[in-house]
Parts: C-alpha cells; sequence; structure tokens
C-alpha cells in the first residue's frame, strides 16, 4: 500500500490539513487527516482531485495552428471541418497512436487523469473496414495504455450527413458504419478495454445529423446504461436545420424523443433556448463544455449561468486540442461570460464564493459523471489526483481555495507538480515519465505530415 501525506487536500468535504492518502488497487483505501508525515511517506504540498477531459477527438491534436489562414468564404466551423476532412485522410493507425498518445500525455501533465475519447475515426483512408474492426480505437487504448490515463472510449457512429438522413459526403468516408458494422466496433471496443484498468465504454451517436431516429434508439440500447455522448446544438446553422427538419431545436427534440438521463452528456449545447436549458438540467445530463474550441471555431457560448442556476451539470473537455490546458479551458469558460455579460466572478454562484473553486468543483463532479470515472478525493475513489508546484510564483503564500483561483488566473503553465493516475505517478516535476520518448514519436509524424 503506497502512502502520500499532503500538508493541505481538497476532499470531498472540503480542504483539510495533514492529509495522508493511502492508495491499494489504484482507489483511495485510507485517508487520514491532522496526521504529521511518517518516514514512509512521499510527501507533497497540495493535493487536488484530477479533472476528466470529457470530450476529445485526439488526433485533430496534430492540426493545431494548421487552420488560421483565411479563406476566401467567411470562416467558421463548416469550412475548418473542411480542413480537417483533408487532413484526416494522410492519417495512418500507427500515426493516430503517435498522436494520441502526445495528446495523452499534455493531458495528463495539464491535470486531466481521464479522457473521453469520442473516437470516430474507424477506416482506411478509403473508406474500408480494416481487418480487426476496431482498429483505430485499438490505437486509442494504446495510447492511453503507454501515458497511463484513465480511458473512457466512446466509439461514435456517424451513418448520414445531415438531418433527414441525407447520403454522406465522399470526405466522411473514414467515420461511415451501419449500425451492424457499428456493433462489431462497439464489442471489439469492449474487448479491446477489458484488459485495461478502470477503462470505461460507452457509446456515441455522433449527432441528429449524422443519425436516425431509429438509429439514436438502437445505439442507446447497445450502451447497456453506460455513458452516451453527442455533439449537439453546436451551431446556429445545425438548429436552423433542425428546425427545417422537425420543427423543433436540437436539444428540443433530443429530450423528446430519447431518454435522455445522469447517463448522457450533451457536447457543446451552445445555443439552447431558456426552455431547454432548464430541461436539461432537470435531466440530470452533463453538458460537455468545450470553451477554447468553441472559442476556436466561433460556435459560441454557452448559457453557464442559467444551467446552473438550475441545478444543471457541466463537464470541461478538449475536443479539437488545439491547446491542451485544464486551467485554461476553466479560465475561457468564465471570461466568455465576462466578456458576454461586462461582469466579473459570474460564475462563483454565491456572495463570498471563490469563482476558481466553484468552476473547479463543478467540473471535478461533471466530468466523473459523464466518464464514470474519477471523481473526488474520498475513501473508495480511484486514486486519480494532482499536487500542485506551490513554489510557483503565482501560487506563493497562497491558501486554499486563493490557490485554485490563482492556478486558473494568473498561472502559465509549470503549476502542477505531478500527477497520479490509479495511484500510480505518471507525472513528477511537472514532466511525463515517457515525455522525451513520446515527444520524439509525436515529432517524426507530424514532420512527415507538415
Amino acid at each position: 500500500m503506497a502512502s502520500l501525506w499532503f500538508r493541505s487536500a481538497l476532499l470531498s468535504s472540503g480542504w483539510a490539513e495533514g492529509v495522508r492518502v493511502q492508495v491499494s488497487a489504484g482507489r483511495i483505501a485510507g485517508l487520514e487527516l491532522g496526521a504529521r508525515p511518517a518516514a514512509e511517506d512521499e510527501r507533497h504540498a497540495v493535493a487536488l482531485p484530477g479533472l476528466a477531459n470529457v470530450h476529445s477527438h485526439a488526433f485533430q491534436r496534430a492540426m493545431a495552428g494548421l487552420t488560421e489562414i483565411a479563406g476566401p468564404l467567411a470562416e467558421d466551423f463548416w469550412t475548418w471541418r473542411e480542413v480537417m476532412y483533408r487532413f484526416v485522410d494522410r492519417l495512418s493507425p500507427d500515426d493516430v497512436e503517435a498522436i494520441a498518445a502526445w495528446a495523452y500525455l499534455e493531458m495528463l501533465e495539464a491535470g486531466f487523469t481521464r479522457v473521453a475519447e469520442f473516437h470516430y475515426l474507424h477506416h482506411d483512408p478509403a473508406g474500408r473496414p480494416y481487418a480487426r474492426p476496431a482498429e483505430m480505437a485499438a490505437r486509442i487504448v494504446a495510447a492511453a495504455e503507454s501515458t497511463g490515463i484513465g480511458l473512457t472510449l466512446l466509439p461514435v457512429l456517424y451513418a448520414h450527413a445531415d438531418f433527414g438522413e441525407l447520403p454522406p459526403e465522399r470526405a466522411q468516408r473514414r467515420f461511415l458504419s451501419s449500425l451492424e458494422q457499428y456493433a462489431r466496433i462497439l464489442e471489439d471496443c469492449r474487448a479491446l478495454c477489458s484488459g485495461l484498468a478502470e477503462a470505461v465504454v460507452g457509446v456515441a451517436p455522433h449527432s441528429l445529423r449524422a443519425v436516425s431516429p431509429a438509429q439514436l434508439d438502437a445505439i442507446v440500447q447497445l450502451g447497456a446504461n453506460g455513458p452516451v455522448h453527442i455533439h449537439i446544438a453546436e451551431q446556429t446553422r445545425e438548429v436552423e436545420a433542425c428546425l427545417e427538419w422537425c420543427r423543433q431545436r436540437p436539444v428540443e427534440w433530443l429530450i423528446d424523443h430519447a431518454s435522455v438521463d445522469a447517463n448522457w452528456c450533451l457536447v457543446h449545447a451552445i445555443h439552447m433556448s431558456e426552455t431547454e436549458t432548464r430541461r436539461v438540467a432537470e435531466s440530470g445530463a452533463v453538458v460537455g463544455v468545450c470553451p477554447i474550441t468553441e472559442a476556436d471555431l466561433g460556435d459560441g457560448i454557452l448559457p453557464t449561468p442559467l444551467l446552473l442556476q438550475c441545478g444543471g451539470s457541466i463537464g470541461v473537455g478538449t475536443d479539437s486540442n488545439v491547446l491542451i490546458d485544464a486551467a485554461a479551458e476553466l479560465r475561457a469558460l468564465e471570461y466568455a461570460q465576462r466578456l458576454a455579460l461586462r461582469r466579473r466572478n459570474v460564475l462563483a454562484g454565491a456572495q463570498g464564493a471563490s469563482t476558481g473553486r466553484t468552476l473547479y468543483a463543478a467540473a471535478v463532479k461533471g466530468g466523473a459523471q459523464a466518464s464514470a470515472g474519477g471523481g473526488e478525493l474520498a475513501l473508495g475513489r480511484p486514486a486519480d489526483l494532482i499536487s500542485l508546484n506551490t513554489d510557483h510564483p503565482a501560487l506563493s503564500g497562497r491558501r486554499d481555495d486563493a490557490l485554485i483561483d490563482s492556478l486558473i488566473f494568473a498561472t502559465r503553465g509549470q503549476a502542477i507538480d505531478c500527477v497520479w493516475r490509479g495511484g500510480v505517478k505518471v507525472v513528477a516535476g511537472g514532466v511525463h515519465r515517457e515525455h522525451a520518448r513520446l515527444e520524439a514519436r509525436y515529432r517524426a509524424v507530424t514532420a512527415r505530415l507538415n
């Protein structure tokens, strides 16, 4: 049994001093408060629970910085998507594994201890299935194993180009599956993850654009009461197309026609009416907000204040992985509201409350729910935690909630010292244990792709 001692730690009950965390079989087997450090303890300053990244397309990390050239048309999500289609045609399974491993390493160094991988790249460049149905998913699993990050694997069903079951475009050929093909991919994903500690497999209908109502019902049944993630209401054009198709807005239609509950994660859900926002909160679903990607793509701003006021849940994700930084996602979430409303500390929730602590706690709770893993530091929970580098100038002299506020709003990296996933230290001194090897592999792939 490993023993870690922290001068202070943020537990499910709040801040505590002199915390000894005992780890056995990847979980927190003992918590002692007010303890003095013992000889066998590994000593650190401040512990926080790790965050779950609720939405990632790992392969897109290698695109970061390659989509910033203005074209002849107004640039938006849809023009960005065309660049992504061209990029994805060049990726081999080995490339995807190298890119994903680097992205997951960066996530761990940034304080994410689990990732929900929304995985829709299934087939070869011609659109043909690989000999192993989940060959590309196997590379995601390998990347998670090599980095040590917790994995919630979400194989995606992508069958149509738009509402009304429009035929898919040629550029989407690597993503497409029939329901029967998808069932085989899902079965293979479950087999792949059976040997990976704390791995979870869920299901992901790509969007209401990309699956029919019948396929949506079927995929939820295949999910066997596990996580269900779906892109929804990310773009105004999507809302307009949905209204034309069924005379309902996307979130409205989904809640009326699917059993949306606490197993669901509605990714983005930016363009909701007030009624839709209240209904999402009442459903118990988590909204997966990805502020950096949503800003990068010009998507819009989630109505976060109303969602939280109604008791709704949020988790944060890195989506296109244009920049991987957990603190920056939370900062962008708050700053978007400040810019829109011209106020400060919008999401703190109550007078005297810390904005950083409120956001961090919400992301821990919502992330654990959406990914079915991780969560608060409490007995029986996975030993997924981070320690802060209190020698960082921005954290100097800070305590308790002020540490989290400073982490989110006043640092630019190097504030996270160590990261444990399942009780195993995968980051020390801010550097992942496989950093050099995985960086070299990633550099080789991007040098060829660029």
